[in-house]
């Protein structure tokens, strides 16, 4: 299973501190839709204010991208701006 980053905002606020967690899912919104089910509210956060940084590789809309069981996937706040 995936692991999943978070930052110790979002941590702190859902997660009770835990910033490192191994989720399920194939897909960003998979692994989202898992987080929310575990920990309600977390789901509308990542989708609408993180980046995704996966095994280093940041995008900005991934909700569709591809997920493998060992990857590392980081929630990073988005950076807005042009």
């Amino acid at each position: 299973m995936p692991d999943v980053v978070l930052n110790h905002e979002i941590a702190r606020r859902y997660t009770n501190g835990e910033s490192r967690l191994t989720v399920e899912g194939d897909t960003i919104r998979a692994l989202i839709n898992a987080l929310d089910a575990q920990y309600p509210g977390i789901g509308a956060v990542l989708r609408t204010d993180m980046a995704v940084a996966i095994d280093s590789l940041i995008y900005q809309d991934a909700e569709h991208e591809p997920v493998k069981p060992d990857s590392e996937v980081c929630f990073i706040p988005a950076i807005e701006g042009g």
